[in-house]
């Protein structure tokens, strides 16, 4: 009977769930990417939306997007579980692919097209926005939350850290790979041969998507949800405060883990620890917690401890989201509209040219995958840690920011009717802020991951989405008040001085560089955490 229990284990999770996660995170950033990457566009040439009008409802879309991951990994963590949430998700995005697909096809969804020789067009019906918006978000629910948590649930099903450290590389590599893919081919077949076909493109990705995920059933390992772990922190908290004024016990691990194995208290935030001091009437008779918010056990302020110690390192990537949003985003774009697009014969679309950071990223994560602690070994004569990869994803990012500032000042020297500077100068700035993509995000995600309670595996993950959707609403307001302030950058950039903006962004980057390795320097990995550490980095070496 033990034999065949084991049987059973060996087949499932593990690596022979890769292809189910990573098929389905595939067609779904695929889909994403064809339903967003080109919707202002869509917005003012099928809907006859004012451009600025436009590029505010697409804001709010990213924003979504961006946010709702955190919000369906609190429901997978603490009630649903992953597998349900990411089915219920991916059906959401593919209801909303196929409304979008409806206003592409069928008239009545739409306002009549623009007249020429007319300035005022037709505005869309209540009718029309209503299905307009009912379907972004749908989108925004189903995008954002389902591609977030499939991460964490396709790193819970490996047992050993470098699985999981290297399912992260791989799963951040499929999701810049087929971000390329839409960005590029369904952005020209949305562009130069059919709306329809290119959300049809979409809404078949997404049922490729719900089919490869279920047919993965049998073989996932499903963790249960134990109900909300945020109530558990706040009882440390409130625990810690009813208490504060007690001693602690001179033998500390006589606490309500105090039968058990480890874990044991740790010094770090010591005042912490005083929710585990027992006083009479904490206890049941049975030795069961009576009054869980004047008690705690010794995992629940752990936990906590765990949270705390990995805020500031997760709050000093949101400056790096602020340069990656601005950079790959709308900096670049603007810079590429007023430059020589042209290789040979074929034009470049200007949102395209962003590309070429999404395939700088890809192939750097499958060299991090390989070579790079080969490398670092060689180099620096020991391992590297997960700190040591974000940081670096911090200085290279950066680092992109210079190189931006020197070829925009290169731009404006040579600026004229007659000689346009080529495109091909943007690709150095992205392939560099690629790299540092490559660093930093996935980084994150393996060390939010193994760092995190287990109960909070879906939330960390999240925490990097998070971080985006924080950047994008900073780096809007970082433009307001450059514009706001300074005459660096006029609708015609060709006017003002936007090597300046980079350089800016670049001296925030350095000292957001320098809060960083503060940070770093007071960072203790969990118990027993070193040893993971060396078995992920060992065995890549090797």
């Amino acid at each position: 009977m033990n034999t065949e229990v084991e049987m059973n284990r060996k087949r499932k999770g593990n690596w022979i769930t890769f292809p189910f996660i990573i098929g389905t995170m595939s067609c779904l950033t695929l889909a994403n990417g064809g339903y967003l990457a080109n919707l202002i566009v869509y917005l003012i040439v099928k809907f006859n939306v004012k451009s600025v009008d436009a590029s505010q409802v697409v804001n709010k879309v990213y924003a979504g997007v961006n946010f709702s991951p955190i919000v369906g990994a609190i429901i997978a963590d603490s009630f649903l579980g992953s597998f349900t949430v990411v089915a219920i998700s991916s059906c959401f995005a593919l209801l909303a692919t196929l409304l979008m697909t409806l206003t592409s096809v069928i008239d009545s969804l739409r306002p009549k097209p623009c007249q020429i020789g007319l300035s005022i067009c037709e505005s869309p019906s209540e009718f029309q926005y209503a299905v307009l918006y009912g379907n972004l978000v749908l989108g925004c629910i189903g995008f954002g939350i389902s591609r977030f948590v499939l991460a964490s649930m396709g790193a819970s099903q490996f047992d050993k850290p470098k699985d999981q450290a290297s399912y992260f590389n791989w799963f951040f590599f499929g999701f810049y790979f087929f971000a390329v893919v839409a960005f590029t081919g369904l952005v020209y077949i949305q562009d130069h041969i059919s709306w329809g076909l290119g959300f049809g493109i979409c809404l078949g990705a997404c049922f490729i998507a719900l089919v490869v995920f279920l047919a993965g059933n049998k073989f996932y390992i499903h963790h249960k949800p134990k109900g909300s772990p945020f109530t558990g922190l706040a009882q440390v908290v409130v625990a810690s405060i009813r208490k504060m004024k007690m001693k602690m016990p001179s033998d500390a691990s006589a606490t309500p883990d105090q039968h058990q194995l480890p874990p044991q208290l740790t010094n770090t935030f010591r005042f912490l620890n005083k929710a585990t001091i027992e006083t009479e009437g904490d206890k049941r008779p049975d030795g069961s917690i009576a009054k869980p918010w004047r008690l705690c056990t010794v995992q629940q302020v752990e936990d906590f401890k765990a949270f705390i110690r990995l805020f500031p390192i997760w709050s000093s990537s949101i400056i790096v989201g602020v340069e990656v949003g601005l950079l790959q985003g709308s900096l670049t774009i603007l810079q590429s509209l007023v430059m020589n697009r042209r290789l040979g014969h074929l034009k470049i679309p200007a949102v395209t040219i962003v590309v070429v950071g999404l395939i700088s990223s890809s192939i750097c994560l499958t060299l991090i995958d390989s070579l790079f602690p080969w490398l670092w070994r060689k180099v620096m004569r020991k391992l590297p840690t997960p700190l040591q990869r974000v940081g670096i994803g911090h200085l290279v990012t950066a680092l992109s920011m210079a190189v931006a500032a020197l070829v925009e000042k290169r731009r404006l020297g040579m600026n004229n009717d007659k000689d346009v500077m080529s495109a091909v100068w943007l690709f150095p700035q992205l392939i560099v802020i690629g790299i540092g993509e490559a660093f930093n995000f996935p980084g994150q995600a393996a060390l939010y991951y193994q760092e995190f309670p287990a109960s909070l595996r879906s939330t960390a993950t999240a925490l990097t989405s998070l971080v985006v959707g924080i950047a994008y609403y900073l780096s809007t307001s970082f433009i307001d008040i450059i514009q706001d302030n300074t005459d660096w950058l006029p609708d015609n950039i060709n006017h003002g001085r936007l090597d300046n903006v980079y350089w800016t962004l670049a001296a925030l980057g350095i000292v957001n560089y320098g809060y960083f390795l503060c940070c770093a320097m007071f960072f203790n990995y969990k118990q027993n955490d070193e040893k993971a550490v060396h078995e992920i980095c060992s065995d890549s070496a090797n």
